[in-house]
């Protein structure tokens, strides 16, 4: 006997002590069908066959045999390169850079006679640049790839040889079966035979999948549900039918053919590749899909790629300057043609030192067009260095170190869930500087996704006492002091010495401890406190040892917040198993609590298009119920005309919970006969069975046919709370000029009074409400005229749109309106000859609300205001149907919440909190467009003040292709002498401090208005890099032209003369620096200073080499340069004079023209504003731009209203 079959034998079997219900056939499994008519299997998109353990030749596909295709290993690969395509593929990514293509192809010229350097320094920067980046490349790939190699090397155990072995996952195939062990991640995705439970369920976390930590169930079909013991495979055979590869995770098409049956298979036996088995010891399965043919595989898409508008608008300058870079190759060549052909002078040569005796070509004034021509291209190389080849690196450098200082940032450290926030790319760091429009989520992003049980209308009668925080805004409102100042953590509510629940705020002693036997609908609240206890999908968790009390696993808060409440009311959910549940009642007989089960005979789930959950159960007595809850836009209709005398009272309740912000469900049931579940029963298991195309409508169709004739029992509210600080936020937001679009999926009232809540609306705002729920189309909607409808709704949305238009362009100055608009409505409005009136009337409103808007919807809007405007979009989410938005719009925010994280793995930057978005765009967005613009605009600066002086040469010496300077020294110049202080600024540099920036939000708008990276302010910097450059070369040229240079009284040679005037264009750019920089740090210091030490200790060294290298360098520093003192004063008074024209420039523009940003730092150099308290109110009033929206809008309205008051009054 094997070692293992004792402890197989002597195994107990689990017993189930979790369950979570299936959509619409718990307890039951599908049985054989025969519908092969009507079948998708086989079909195009179906076509996978399968063979179950069969030998893995077979079993993978025979590549012999064409009736079996092989499939794709298991293997997988995130890598954007292999060893094969790295050096094509990342080359080819550099070269897509117009600037480095000109670099190569200068590069390529270097070797040629043409070349006015040596080949090795054209070369170098070149390499360099490119090195790094590629260098940048494999890193991150090779990251990758030992990700990868972590994941395809996992063990897991299959079946071969008649016994499981431990197997890498890279090796599994198609139609392998496996076994899994509990906190195992499944190797491929599986078709589940059977587990550790007699039921052969278990229980699959899908985080890695969807976010969601919630546990969902799976179970087996019964056929295989037998097969317990690994020696029970031996003779196991079988064969799939399935959908082809796709990334659907929540759908699954197939069928299994096994000892001579076929049975449908669903999503319920389906177990994805990366989810990990919980609370179930094992499971076994079948491969049927593998590698990059798995669903989580499948859904690994690229994400849309984005730039920045600096960005786009940088690739417009270099195209300038390359402009620029042939304008000037083009005179110098003309000028150089015409000098050539008139060199020869009375049979002498003027230009006797170019020795054109010595040349065929180059200096020949006999062929003065062809040396034209060919010093074009040599003018080409030369003047390469007005084009900043660094540029781009720097920038990636410089945006990966903002990233690391935005996920660093403290004050977006979310403590209670320890999560910070994340830039998941940085290259669009400074469009966070430059946003428009926030189109947002509320469930979730504005409020908190953590539902309370809070108020209840049962048999006609509301109970609760809770004050919302809606409640609370809305008697800011009216001026009802009494509610509005009552601090809204108050525990006036609780008990004395009973703490605060999770999920359940709700206060009533009519119905609290057991109060509500004695209410006069008695029998009607025990009803809606049981259906609130068995009508889920929740799992029993574990007990608090103290309380005493259960928690629970819920797909979803709403759930979670019903099962509490019922506990808390005296109906406590324990248990569940396969097939029921199991309750502690309150006996209203005896009064005390009793244990009761509910056989769950089926359960039919909530979706978006249902809008409602139902489940079937009997209970002790033999009785069958159906208890069902859902919206009242689909529960009142199936309501029982008769014995429903609360429905009037009931909708009554519900607008007023509505109103108070609360969110609501209407609870009903209705007593089943045994016929007609019997019955039902019939239908409902044939229709599941079926794989038709029409399965899913033939499904509803029965379920709908019996949720019908209920008995209203009540409805539930719930309070969906701000977070933290929302208001707070929207108002900073608002008075950085940044307007804010909330799109939900909420009923129209409920997102009314959060937009109250949260100040987006305010009393004295002018609403413009677009909707189609009026009588003439709700009459259209009952006759059925579809095209009728279409066309009648249209007109109705068109109409409403121009008189909001209307009303917005008649309006009073300081007038402030709110668009609101219905998700009908907003259907029509999208459309194509709508959709551009609609965005004029909503850009002139200070606030938007979209209700009931689809995730498709909110894409649309977000493209339409990104495309119609033209600025820039952010759009903030936390759940899944979000996603579309946050991919549409330039910018996307994931807020890590409750509702999984595929919000947050769709963003470009993730937050805990919707709060943290006031500093992420005003400080850090502010930041990073400030510095990335003047980071910019000083690279070109500095370049073009080079490459001038180099042209400027040029035309001194007849544009004769001489360079100024050293061939290495032109070669390093962006690489090692200039580069460092350019990333400093770019990633420590502040006009202006966190504080300040956050106290007056106006600064905000230099970036939507562009105001630091214009083109006036392009082109100022570019003149004033020309105007840099000839005064270095003139003045230096000047300075040493026909002078004693030396005692021996020696002139000043090219060397010298070229190393005195890069010694003062170095001193001048990094001297610049430290005029331009408005924070300083240890680190810029170091790099300011350092840059100009790199080029002294160039000199020493590159002087000291043998002169076959360092040429016309060697020993210049030394002998030349450093003994002679007219070269310390030209470097001293050169760069000096090369600064005034911007001193000039700068101090007349801060005295007389000063930017918003100069206004705020001669405040903050104050210290304060105690020193002139009114230049610090008329700035802080400037920097408040009146949108009409937020908590400072709607003090300023009051104050104005009561301003009215008192002045009629007088």
């Amino acid at each position: 006997m094997a070692p293992g079959d004792g402890r197989r034998r002597g195994r107990r079997r689990s017993k189930v002590r979790l369950s979570r219900l299936y959509s619409f056939a718990c307890g039951r499994r599908p049985t054989a069908v025969d519908d092969e008519s009507s079948s998708r299997i086989g079909g195009p998109g179906f076509s996978r066959v399968v063979h179950a353990h069969a030998d893995a030749s077979s079993a993978a596909g025979d590549p012999g045999d064409p009736a079996r295709p092989a499939y794709c290993s298991n293997s997988v690969s995130t890598t954007k390169y292999n060893a094969i395509t790295f050096l094509p593929k990342s080359l080819f990514e550099q070269f897509r850079r117009v600037a480095n293509i000109y670099f190569l192809i200068s590069a390529g010229l270097a070797y040629t006679g043409l070349a006015p350097f040596r080949s090795a320094t054209a070369v170098a920067p070149l390499l360099v640049v490119l090195s790094a980046t590629m260098i940048k490349e494999f890193i991150e790939d090779w990251r990758r790839k030992q990700q990868d190699n972590e994941v395809n090397n996992r063990k897991t155990k299959v079946f071969q040889h008649g016994a499981f072995q431990c197997t890498k996952w890279m090796n599994l195939q198609v139609g392998d079966v496996v076994k899994v062990e509990k906190d195992e991640f499944f190797p491929a995705d599986l078709i589940l035979l059977s587990s550790s439970y007699e039921d052969s369920i278990c229980y699959v976390e899908t985080m890695n999948l969807d976010g969601e930590t919630n546990l969902k169930l799976k179970q087996s079909l019964e056929v295989s549900s037998n097969l317990q013991e690994d020696e029970s495979f031996n003779s196991f055979r079988a064969v799939i039918k399935c959908e082809d590869p796709n990334p659907h995770l929540y759908s699954f098409v197939g069928n299994i053919e096994t000892q001579g049956q076929q049975y449908p298979l669903s999503p319920q036996q389906i177990l994805l590749r990366d989810s990990k088995l919980r609370n179930t010891e094992y499971v076994y399965g079948v491969v049927i899909f593998t590698g990059h043919d798995t669903k989580v595989m499948q859904n690994a898409m690229k994400v849309p790629s984005k730039r920045s508008k600096i960005e786009r608008r940088m690739d417009k300058i270099i195209y300038l300057l390359l402009s620029s870079l042939v304008l000037m190759s083009v005179i110098g060549s003309i000028f150089f043609g015409i000098a050539t052909k008139d060199d020869v002078q009375d049979g002498r040569l003027k230009r006797w030192y170019l020795r054109p005796d010595d040349s065929t070509i180059y200096f020949e004034p006999n062929k003065a067009a062809i040396a034209a021509i060919l010093h074009f291209l040599t003018a080409m190389m030369l003047y390469g260095y007005l084009i900043p080849i660094s540029l781009y690196i720097s920038i990636e450098i410089v945006k990966l170190l903002q990233a690391r200082f935005i996920n660093q940032d403290i004050h977006m450290y979310h403590e209670e869930t320890d999560t910070p926030a994340h830039a998941r790319t940085s290259n669009l760091n400074e469009e966070l500087g430059q946003v428009d429009t926030i189109l947002t989520d509320k469930t979730g992003t504005l409020t908190c996704n953590s539902m309370e049980f809070i108020k209840c209308s049962i048999a006609g009668t509301a109970y609760g006492r809770g004050i919302t925080e809606v409640e609370r805004a809305m008697a800011k409102k009216k001026g009802s002091p009494l509610i509005a100042d009552m601090d809204i953590n108050t525990e006036w509510f609780q008990p004395e010495g009973k703490t605060a629940i999770k999920g359940f705020n709700f206060t009533d002693e009519r119905v609290m401890n057991g109060n509500w036997v004695n209410q006069h609908h008695s029998g009607v609240i025990e009803m809606f406190f049981r259906l609130l206890a068995v009508c889920h999908t929740c799992i029993p968790d574990e007990v608090n040892k103290v309380s005493g009390k259960i928690s629970y696993e819920a797909e979803s808060p709403d759930e979670a917040a019903f099962v509490v409440a019922a506990q808390e009311l005296g109906f406590t959910f324990y248990q569940r198993t396969q097939t029921g549940v199991y309750l502690h009642e309150l006996d209203p007989l005896s009064g005390k609590q009793v244990d009761r089960s509910y056989k769950i005979l089926h359960v039919l789930e909530f979706n978006s298009a249902r809008k409602r959950m139902s489940v079937i159960v009997k209970n002790e007595d033999g009785k069958i119920f159906l208890f069902s809850k859902g919206a009242d836009s689909v529960m009142f209709e199936r309501l029982s005309s008769c014995e429903n005398e609360y429905i009037e009272v009931t909708q009554q309740h519900i607008n007023e919970y509505a109103d108070a912000g609360l969110r609501t469900l209407v609870l009903a049931y209705r007593e089943l006969d045994e016929d007609d579940y019997v019955n039902f029963d019939r239908k409902f298991t044939a229709a599941k069975n079926s794989v038709s195309a029409d399965r899913d409508e033939v499904i509803e169709e029965v379920a709908d046919l019996l949720e019908r004739e209920l008995i209203l029992l009540g409805a539930t509210a719930v309070e969906d709370k701000l977070q933290k600080g929302v208001p707070e936020c929207i108002d900073k937001l608002a008075q950085a000029g940044i307007k804010i679009w909330v799109l939900t999926g909420d009923k129209m009232e409920t997102a009314i009074n959060i937009g109250y809540a949260c100040s987006l609306l305010r009393q004295g705002m002018k609403q413009i409400t677009i909707t189609l729920d009026q009588a003439e189309i709700i009459a259209l909607e009952k006759v059925g005229e579809k095209a009728a409808l279409t066309k009648a709704s249209k007109e109705k949305v068109i109409e409403q749109i121009n008189e909001g238009k209307e009303k917005v362009k008649n309006a009073s100055a300081g007038e402030a309106f709110a668009l609101i608009i219905d998700g009908k409505s907003l259907t029509y409005a999208l459309e194509d000859d709508v959709k551009d009136m609609f965005l004029k009337l909503a850009v002139g409103c200070g606030s938007v609300i979209c209700c009931r808007s689809s995730p498709k919807q909110k894409a649309l809007v977000t493209r339409l205001v990104k495309g119609g405007t033209g600025k820039v979009t952010l759009a903030i989410g936390d759940g899944a149907n979000d996603v579309g938005m946050i991919q549409e719009a330039d910018i996307g925010v994931g807020i890590s919440g409750a509702e999984g994280m595929q919000a947050v793995m769709a963003s470009d930057v993730s937050i805990a909190q919707f709060r943290f978005l006031e500093r992420l765009l005003l400080v850090h967005g502010h930041w990073c467009y400030s510095r990335i613009s003047s980071m910019i605009c000083y690279v070109f600066y500095k370049n073009i003040t080079f490459g001038v002086t180099l042209f400027l040469y040029e035309a001194y010496t007849s544009f004769s292709g001489q360079a100024l300077y050293n061939d290495w020294a032109m070669s390093l110049f962006n690489v090692f002498f200039t580069s460092l202080p350019v990333i400093a600024m770019g990633v420590f540099d502040q006009d202006v401090s966190a504080r300040f920036c956050l106290k007056y939000p106006m600064l905000y708008q230099e970036g939507p208005q562009n105001l630091l990276f214009r083109w006036t302010r392009l082109l100022g910097w570019m003149a004033y890099g020309v105007a840099s450059a000839v005064i270095i070369f003139f003045l230096t040229s000047a300075a040493l032209h026909h002078q004693a240079f030396r005692r021996g009284g020696e002139v000043v040679d090219l060397a010298v003369l070229g190393g005195t005037a890069y010694t003062c264009v170095v001193w001048a750019v990094n001297a610049q620096m430290m005029v331009t920089a408005n924070y300083f740090t240890l680190v810029q210091h170091a790099c300011i200073w350092g840059g100009v030490a790199l080029w002294y200790l160039f000199l020493l060294a590159y002087g000291a080499i043998t002169p076959i290298t360092s040429t016309n360098y060697f020993m210049l520093f030394t002998d030349g340069l450093a003994a002679a003192p007219s070269y310390w004063a030209v470097t001293l008074l050169v760069p000096a004079a090369a600064l005034l024209p911007y001193f000039t420039f700068a101090s007349a523009k801060t005295w007389f023209f000063p930017d918003y940003h100069n206004k705020i730092q001669w405040l903050q150099h104050r210290g304060s504003d105690a020193d002139d308290p009114e230049f610090g109110q008329v700035l802080r009033q400037f920097s408040v731009r009146s949108t009409g929206v937020g908590v400072s809008a709607r003090r300023d309205a009051r104050d104005l209203r009561l301003h009215s008051a008192s002045t009629n009054a007088s």
